[in-house]
């Protein structure tokens, strides 16, 4: 077996790091990854200029670009032989509920499904990377699980891994993506020649953590495995938008 591993944290990240050696031996193992952090970078690609493909001391190949642009040439140059999966992760924190759409590590493992090939994301709640051990085993459990029991059909599964030490995590759950409030507002700051600029507000809280949800179950201790589909189609609107488009 063949596993294509990247993220968006970047090839030096400690996420990356600890993934691939929970995964070492259950699969051969290529690792293509940003050089630099990407988050928020969703699922772009980069068509303005040419990427660099460099090759790290521990082995990892990293590229000035996205985690999707990753995944693209390594899928569509790089590698001689096609992955059975590709992982991307661990990453610095959790990717919950409406985050998937700005993630860059769902955004790897998006392209690879993209691909035609059974892709799984995993995130870690915690921002100072503890519990990163336990994170990368039960990631290795699930891979393991996929390598020996594939899911039938298109497979892009989120998974995110509560900052709990392993006997405190109350299981495995499959769920569906909760809604967060609006990010929080923009923060204005100035730049030394007097020039007002903005970053980004941090994410907003829960709106939908019901039962079922990504967020319920990362509260409640439990791994969290969201089946994800790329067909942005809103379905039940389209007979209606026909006829709307008929009055134009």
């Amino acid at each position: 077996m063949h596993i294509l591993v990247s993220n968006d944290d970047g090839y030096t990240a400690p996420g990356i790091e600890a993934l691939v050696h929970a995964l070492r031996d259950l699969a051969e193992i290529s690792v293509v990854a940003p050089e630099v952090n990407h988050s928020g970078a969703s699922n772009s690609l980069t068509l303005s200029r040419p990427l660099a493909v460099r090759k790290a001391p521990n082995g990892f190949t990293y590229v000035n670009g996205t985690p999707s642009d990753c995944v693209h040439v390594a899928l569509t140059g790089l590698l001689d032989r096609r992955p059975d999966l590709i992982v991307s992760g661990i990453n610095n924190g959790a990717n919950l509920g409406d985050d998937t759409l700005y993630s860059g590590t769902v955004a790897a493992a998006a392209e690879g499904y993209l691909f035609g090939i059974p892709s799984i994301a995993f995130s870690l709640v915690s921002k100072a990377w503890s519990n990163l051990d336990v994170a990368a085993q039960q990631a290795r459990a699930i891979v393991a699980h996929q390598l020996t029991q594939p899911l039938t059909g298109a497979t892009l599964l989120n998974v995110n891994i509560p900052d709990l030490p392993l006997d405190k995590i109350l299981g495995i759950q499959a769920t569906r993506l909760g809604k967060r409030h609006p990010s929080q507002p923009v923060m204005p700051t100035t730049t030394p020649s007097g020039e007002t600029v903005y970053w980004i507000g941090p994410s907003g809280a829960a709106q939908d953590d019901s039962e079922g949800t990504d967020f319920y179950a990362l509260q409640r201790g439990y791994v969290s495995v969201t089946p994800l589909r790329l067909d942005l189609t809103h379905q039940t609107q389209v007979s209606h938008v026909a006829q709307w488009v008929t009055l134009l």
